[in-house]
């Protein structure tokens, strides 16, 4: 039964290789960023709720990190800031896949930038008082890809993660929208 397991995962690998090989489109984003965002993990907050919910917090909760420091990074030669204080969870990842895809990993500066852009409808300029005005939902998604591919150049991944986002991350866009959370309150 294991050869299977392992049978599959090799050939979606060998076809993930000669996919990324011959995938070589390139993106429109340029991204650059001096150094690697500065963040803590935050408690998951299990202990004391009961054995069921902790269960269910278990399986489906990400852990969160807090950026503690601002994080600067540019699109295409534009100076964005993500505040220190903002809390994230990455790359929304499914737990069945974290064993080869963790949310930290190569998607989390992409997974950073659009938490950011998720939460607040839009991007925040270096300057702290501006904004690159009110963006869709999948606006941040094809932003996600971008850096992304920009950082890792894994174009098969970055793709199937966007579609991922295409697919399901209309819950956490909605989410937002319902707390109508306001890019002011993040600096």
């Amino acid at each position: 039964m294991m050869i299977y397991v392992y049978s599959i995962i090799g050939g979606a690998v060998i076809l993930g290789f000669i996919l990324n090989m011959l995938d070589r489109v390139g993106t429109k984003c340029v991204f650059e960023s001096k150094e690697m965002p500065h963040m803590k993990p935050l408690t998951m907050g299990t202990k004391g709720v009961g054995f069921w919910k902790g269960l269910w917090m278990w399986i489906a909760t990400s852990r969160k990190w807090e950026i503690t420091k601002d994080w600067h990074y540019t699109i295409n030669s534009v100076n964005f800031v993500i505040p220190k204080g903002f809390v994230f969870d990455g790359a929304s990842v499914p737990k069945f896949f974290r064993s080869w895809l963790s949310p930290m990993g190569v998607l989390l500066m992409g997974g950073l930038v659009h938490d950011y852009g998720y939460k607040y409808k839009t991007l925040l300029y270096k300057n702290k008082k501006t904004m690159n005005g009110e963006q869709t939902q999948r606006w941040m998604d094809e932003t996600f890809r971008d850096i992304n591919i920009s950082v890792n150049g894994f174009f098969v991944l970055n793709y199937l993660a966007y579609y991922g986002l295409r697919l399901g991350g209309f819950m956490a866009w909605k989410k937002h929208r319902k707390a109508n959370c306001k890019w002011e309150d993040s600096i």
